[in-house]
């Protein structure tokens, strides 16, 4: 096997480099050009595979997606670069040195809090500033605030350190964590563990908001995700100069550099199986693909309910993926403002005047209300180049329900925009009607049919306890043999340190190219 080490010292192989035995290397597809599916295939090539990335829109970056629209560059998809260090793994993977290619800014704060009062709390890496805010709204809570982080390094340690890039393949490695996740009290929500910090109704929002930023409930998801706060602190949150699709750029960069293949508008239509493996891929217009082994970067649960023929999954039948409880919808305004809001930070939650009740409406009665909280994203606060000289270019993502809501999106699109458009005016938008120059909306009904989410949820399978780390769909498949997953919704879970992780995991299942034939056989 090709070690990661020989490619930093420039013994990369060539595309049809021949292994060992004379053979050609075996040949990987990977389904989906996300961060998920990019990395993934980075590290193949790496390993010695031949690789081709197969995109179905016409450009990569899956939810990552760039949209260019009258002068204004909108990113579709993440924007919070948290973990730099796990980009920064790949191009020295590949020889090469992130910083030559991207240009990251540290954000501070890292996020504007903006309550329905119109107070507002800056999140903040350092812990001194920490503190200072924490004591704006109740003095009797710093303390708290240090208990809290002490916890949640505790979780980042055995959480994250310890699990994040472990494949959970078998039922021993379910074993061999349980006393991880009993030392973290995996079984308590996240706010619940905040609540036990903090007094202050505004702190314990500020402390538990961050797993709807991967799709997840702080009422219900684990505790285990508290490891959010100190993954910030250590590592920061950053933005990259050109927006979010600098980084996709440079990773086809890296992928293309080794040898592998991107094909854009390449939409896979089946996962062709033999005897129970998976040996290639037919595309929506019949090309038929052959690979040695197939790596999806699609949604879990759209790839095993439309990928894979029902007679093909014993483990991941219909019943069990419609079952599943997935994460809310994501309503996506991108707008465009012939001035600049001086006044409005890269990032800022802006809070409507519920929170526990928004998220019950949200993720268990799946009904869509009047009044919604939204993700502000400022890019030009950072990024000028993003928007025509003395303009700004943003988006306001609104978390809904998903598809069984029942929602008629395009009857209710515009009105909603509408809505979104007043409750940005009457706080941190003054006058925003008069000054947009660009417009475009994504819905729900979107990442159904364009994204191939199932149900259209923004990151696949809520990350409950019971849906996280073995309970997740595995990095390897439970079904078909040389099949394997990787992206928001397997193991370890949505967000890019997640996504970039679970192609680490891949590594720690993944056949070599020199053990493959006899894997095969």
């Amino acid at each position: 096997m090709l070690s990661d080490t020989a490619a930093i010292n420039g013994t990369m192989p060539s595309p049809r480099a021949a292994s060992p035995s004379g053979a050609t290397p075996p040949h990987a597809i990977v389904i989906g050009s996300g961060f998920g599916g990019l990395a993934a295939a980075i590290r193949l090539r790496v390993r010695g595979y031949r690789v081709t990335v197969l995109e179905k829109l016409d450009a990569p970056g899956g939810r990552a997606y760039v949209h260019h629209q009258d002068g204004f560059t909108f990113d579709a998809g993440p924007t919070i670069i948290t973990a730099p260090f796990l980009f920064e793994e790949l191009w020295a993977l590949c020889g090469r040195r992130m910083a030559d290619d991207i240009d990251l800014r540290l954000m501070q704060p890292f996020y504007r809090v903006r309550f329905d009062d119109g107070s507002w709390f800056d999140y903040r890496g350092d812990a001194a500033s920490m503190r200072e805010e924490v004591a704006r709204f109740n003095p009797a809570d710093v303390a708290g605030y240090d208990s809290f982080m002490r916890e949640a390094e505790f979780c980042y340690k055995l959480g994250f350190e310890d699990m994040a890039d472990k494949a959970f393949d078998t039922l021993g490695d379910l074993i061999s964590a349980v006393p991880s996740m009993v030392r973290m009290r995996a079984w308590r929500s996240l706010h619940a563990m905040v609540a036990s910090h903090f007094s202050d109704p505004k702190l314990r929002i500020v402390m538990s908001f961050h797993p709807l930023l991967i799709g997840g409930d702080p009422f219900a998801v684990t505790s285990a995700y508290s490891l959010i706060a100190p993954l910030e602190r250590r590592y920061g949150v950053h933005s990259a100069m050109g927006g979010t699709g600098a980084l996709v750029r440079g990773l086809v960069s890296l992928l293309e550099g080794a040898g592998g293949e991107l094909r854009c508008n390449s939409e896979v239509q089946r996962i062709d199986i033999d005897r129970g493996r998976a040996t290639g891929v037919t595309l929506r217009n019949g090309q038929r693909l052959a690979a040695d082994l197939v790596v999806s970067n699609a949604d879990s649960a759209w790839t095993y309910r439309h990928l894979v023929e029902p007679e093909h999954r014993r483990h991941w039948t219909d019943r069990k993926i419609d079952s599943g409880r997935y994460s809310m919808g994501l309503y996506v305004w991108y707008f465009g403002t012939r001035k600049r809001y001086e006044d409005v930070p890269h990032h800022m939650m802006v809070l409507g005047p519920r929170y526990k009740e928004l998220l019950q409406d949200i993720f268990r009665h799946k009904k869509l209300t009047d009044d919604f909280s939204l993700y502000l994203h400022r890019p030009t606060a950072t990024d000028p180049s993003l928007a025509p000289p003395g303009c700004d270019t943003f988006y306001a993502l609104v978390p809904v329900p998903h598809l069984d809501s029942g929602t008629d999106w395009l009857a209710h699109a515009e009105t909603y925009r509408q809505a979104v458009q007043r409750r940005l005016e009457a706080t941190v938008l003054p006058g925003l009607g008069t000054e947009i120059v660009s417009s475009k909306v994504t819905t729900p009904l979107d990442f159904q049919d364009r994204l191939l989410s199932f149900k259209g949820a923004g990151f696949g399978l809520e990350p409950l306890l019971l849906q996280s780390a073995w309970f997740r769909p595995h990095n390897r498949s439970e079904d078909v043999q040389g099949l394997y997953l990787v992206g928001a919704s397997t193991h370890p879970g949505a967000g890019l340190p997640g996504v970039l992780s679970s192609a680490k995991a891949l590594m720690s299942v993944l056949p070599s190219t020199t053990n493959l034939a006899t894997v095969q056989a």
